[in-house]
């Protein structure tokens, strides 16, 4: 998949994109996580096999702008309809991750018929415990090497060595977790409105985790669930918060088996 520019509100989107190219299973909606689109490029693949796939930069990610009116995931949400509007893609299902599924939950409540089916990949976006504790812990308050441990199973095959990225990749990590900061720093990683708003939506959704996930916990996952009208939750065995990266057949295979059900 080749990166394409689109400008959305304003917005200079990076998209990568696959034409339809006579599937006839409808497009898939492709919202990356915290690290970026590009960890998932391979991931992503296995669902293009098969689907029409749309998979933009987050504003402020990859080689997204961020305009200064932009500071909120809500206003992804927005954007990100605009796209499918422009893309003329009426329905879609979604495959998304912890910050890209909080985007996908506020798309599904804002325009629930727009969206087939939900897949939630460590999910984040609402507030399930009490109000004196967070729910998720703050990754920007812990070196680098406690965040990995909440992050992945096994630190020491899947961590990333920043000494043997390229200047322009390091400029897009620091560059990624600026802009989450921005964006899920104040209330951290909720919306308050979310919960109230999530019996909206009208899609199935399934709503998976990696057991061994130090961020999203399975009770936080299953409040979660059941926010909403229709929603189930499954478990990937040995992995972390992403588990595309380190269990991707065994999610590629719960994705697609809920997908096509």
């Amino acid at each position: 998949m080749n990166a394409t520019t689109m400008k959305i509100a304003g917005v200079d989107l990076e998209l990568f994109a696959t034409d339809d190219g006579g599937k006839q299973d409808g497009a898939v909606l492709f919202l990356h996580s915290g690290q970026g689109y590009d960890p998932w490029q391979s991931f992503a693949a296995r669902v293009a096999a098969k689907r029409r796939l749309v998979a933009p930069s987050h504003p402020g990610f990859g080689k997204s702008s961020l305009p200064e009116w932009l500071d909120s995931i809500d206003d992804i949400a927005h954007v990100y309809l605009e796209l499918l509007d422009r893309l003329e893609i009426a329905q879609a299902d979604v495959v998304a991750c912890s910050v890209g599924g909080w985007i996908a939950a506020e798309m599904a409540t804002k325009a629930p018929q727009r969206f087939r089916r939900l897949a939630l990949v460590g999910p984040v976006g609402v507030k399930i415990g009490p109000a004196d504790k967070l729910d998720i812990p703050d990754l920007f308050a812990m070196p680098q090497d406690a965040a990995d441990k909440l992050i992945y199973r096994d630190v020491s095959r899947m961590a990333v060595d920043l000494k043997k990225l390229s200047d322009e990749e390091l400029a897009i990590v620091f560059r990624n977790r600026e802009s989450l900061a921005l964006l899920v720093w104040e209330p951290w990683m909720h919306n308050p409105k979310l919960k109230r708003r999530l019996h909206r939506v009208t899609a199935p959704a399934l709503f998976v985790r990696g057991d061994a996930d130090g961020l999203v916990s399975d009770a936080y996952l299953q409040g979660y669930a059941r926010l909403l009208p229709s929603a189930r939750t499954r478990t990937i065995a040995d992995a972390g918060h992403l588990p595309h990266l380190e269990q991707p057949q065994a999610l590629h295979a719960a994705i697609v088996e809920f997908l096509e059900h």
